[in-house]
């Protein structure tokens, strides 16, 4: 961050250079979307003549985009403030990302009235302007860094942290790629990650890696689908809970006999660390529907040679002895006949209007 320290000077392009020196310090990449970063030399060219576009050029809009994200990232913004770049050119690309760009700097609290103020399509119609917006962005940057190093870390996030950065490990170590060195841009890591899986794609035999999703989702569709995965997580949130109450229940009358009187730490010290990794909630997202691919769909009998391969266990040549009938089984008993009894037997009386006496 040692470029972004100093001022920025007066000249068009020479300021551009500096932004671009700023931007690349603060671990965001300068460059076309989806496309290799620009170099050094040509970095503050190529950054001019986008700023010099305006917003009709996608660079410029993409490196707007980058830092909100950055800024996103770090908890600077709140969850529905996004920038969205646009994947076409075109007036309603344009208008709508000035609109969420105006309320970005209002969230951001920006003292820059220019950018602030008026007619949102007219506020970047002037390098200048455009200028002291991605400078304006970057100092916002900067500064979220600094307050980030100061603040206590969070617990859930690095957590979540540490887990991410575990896949991460896994996926590298899958693809045959060595460890990245400390300080490297993720984007930049996602880049060769996704070259080297665009590499390994030939190789492999058609249609092993077709995904499972094949239809557009809109919004709608979306909708329903977080909806409909919603509840199958509370269903299943609900039966896991009931299976593992049922586990608990059962593990617990082992220790009912006096043998297990004198075993009970031994058995409670081989459980505890099995039941702690038995959660009632499930993993599973909408990100594991998106990465499903169409082998999941082959039903596979849970008898075959494939299944048993890693269900098959020494406890199932097990066999139980004779055990006592319990029951349960309504449909086997047969409705009682009744029995038959004479009037007489069962007492006989007359009903009616009895006579007078003459």
């Amino acid at each position: 961050m040692a470029a972004s320290e100093q001022s920025p000077p007066a000249d068009s392009l020479e300021e551009a250079a500096w932004l671009a020196r700023a931007v690349r310090a603060l671990g965001c990449e300068v460059g076309s979307p989806g496309k290799e970063p620009w170099a050094e030399a040509e970095a503050g060219a190529r950054l001019a003549e986008a700023v010099a576009r305006g917003v009709s050029c996608a660079h410029f809009r993409a490196l707007c985009a980058r830092l909100a994200a950055e800024l996103g990232a770090l908890g600077a913004l709140k969850e529905g403030a996004v920038l969205n770049a646009g994947d076409a050119d075109g007036p309603e690309t344009e208008d709508c990302f000035l609109l969420e760009l105006s309320g970005l700097l209002r969230e951001l609290h920006c003292p820059d009235r220019a950018l602030t103020t008026g007619n949102p399509t007219a506020r970047l119609r002037t390098p200048r302007s455009r200028l002291s917006l991605l400078r304006f962005l970057c100092s916002e940057l900067q500064a979220t860094h600094l307050l980030s190093l100061r603040s206590p870390p969070d617990p859930s996030h690095a957590e979540a942290q540490e887990k991410a950065q575990g896949e991460l490990t896994l996926t590298l170590q899958a693809l045959g790629m060595p460890q990245p060195e400390p300080g490297t841009p993720a984007s930049r890591l996602l880049r060769d990650v996704h070259a080297k899986i665009s590499d390994l794609l030939p190789s492999l035999p058609p249609g092993h890696l077709d995904p499972l999703l094949t239809q557009p989702l809109d919004v709608p569709r979306w909708e329903a689908l977080s909806t409909l995965s919603s509840c199958l997580r509370d269903q299943y949130c609900y039966r896991r809970r009931l299976m593992l109450t049922r586990l608990d229940l059962t593990a617990s009358a082992f220790h009912w006999t006096e043998r297990a009187q004198t075993q009970g730490t031994a058995m409670t010290n081989v459980l505890k660390p099995l039941r702690q990794g038995l959660t009632p909630e499930s993993e599973i997202s909408l990100a594991h529907v998106l990465a499903s691919r169409a082998d999941l769909s082959r039903l596979v009998p849970a008898s075959g040679r494939a299944a048993r391969l890693t269900t098959c266990c020494p406890i199932n040549k097990v066999l139980m002895g004779p055990v006592a009938d319990r029951g349960g089984r309504p449909n086997e008993l047969e409705a009682p006949m009744p029995s038959w009894q004479s009037r007489r037997e069962a007492g006989h009386q007359r009903w009616g209007r009895k006579k007078k006496r003459r």
